[in-house]
C-alpha cells in the first residue's frame, strides 16, 4: 500500500491521526470518490476490544462535536460488538475487531488501489 495519499481532504486524514494516537491499529484510509456516490472516504481501524472500540467511538464523538462535525449515526453491526461505523457523510468510520475486519476484508472488496495504512 501507499505511504500516503496527497492530502486534498484533511479531515480523513485527521481522524485517522485521531485514531492511531489512542492505540487503533492498521488504520487505513480508503479514498472512493469517483468509485461510489454515498461517501467519498472510508477510515477503518482494528480495535482490541469493547472497551478499546467504545473509547474510540467517544473520542470521535468528541472530536467531531468540538469541531461541529455532523454524526449522522452510529451503528453496532452485529450483535457482538465486533464492528461500529459512525457515518459523517462524506466518510464512513469502521471500527473493528481483528476477525471481522480478516473476514470481510474491505480494502480487498472496494479493490482501492490507494488505501493508506500506516
Amino acid at each position: 500500500m501507499a505511504d500516503m495519499l496527497p492530502e486534498t481532504e484533511p479531515l480523513p486524514f485527521a481522524l485517522a491521526e485521531l485514531l492511531r494516537e489512542h492505540k487503533g491499529q492498521d488504520v487505513s484510509v480508503l479514498d472512493l470518490r469517483g468509485i461510489i456516490d454515498w461517501t467519498d472516504f472510508f477510515v477503518i481501524t482494528t480495535v482490541t476490544s469493547k472497551a478499546h472500540m467504545d473509547g474510540l467511538e467517544r473520542h470521535i464523538k468528541d472530536y467531531c462535536y468540538e469541531n461541529e462535525i455532523e454524526i449522522f449515526g452510529s451503528s453496532r453491526k452485529n450483535a457482538d460488538n465486533e464492528w461500529r461505523l459512525l457515518d459523517l457523510g462524506s466518510i464512513i468510520i469502521h471500527l473493528m475487531t481483528s476477525g471481522v475486519r480478516e473476514f470481510y476484508e474491505l480494502e480487498r472488496l472496494w479493490k482501492v488501489p490507494s488505501a493508506v495504512s500506516r
